[in-house]
């Protein structure tokens, strides 16, 4: 019954997205994650994310909905259904802001 042992680096979803990813629609295929919503909090070493995820579950590490495990380069974020494929995207900048120049109608601001 021994399998591979893995490590995998923890990204844990900021506290203040938590609430948005609990409440949001389940969406299948791969989710998209934002690396700036992530704090990398260290490593577990174990044979599957559901290892993982046991390994830690009565520990004040536990894993929670929507933290990220990475293992060679390998996402997998916890749901409510499970451990899912996940990617980083990136965010593009949208130009170099200058300092007194208007950056566009009110409303960008506040979308």
């Amino acid at each position: 019954m021994g399998g591979a042992m893995a490590t995998y680096q923890i990204h844990r979803l900021k506290a203040h997205l938590r609430q948005g990813f609990r409440f949001a629609p389940h969406v299948s295929g791969v989710t998209n994650a934002k690396q700036r919503d992530y704090e990398a909090k260290g490593t577990v070493e174990a044979a599957s994310p559901y290892a993982a995820f046991f390994a830690l579950k009565d520990s004040p590490e536990a894993l929670e909905l929507g933290d990220v495990l990475e293992h060679e380069g390998q996402l997998r974020i916890l749901k409510f259904v499970g451990f899912e494929e996940a990617q980083w995207v990136v965010v593009e900048a949208k130009g170099p802001v200058m300092a007194g120049m208007d950056s566009g109608p009110v409303s960008a601001a506040i979308q």
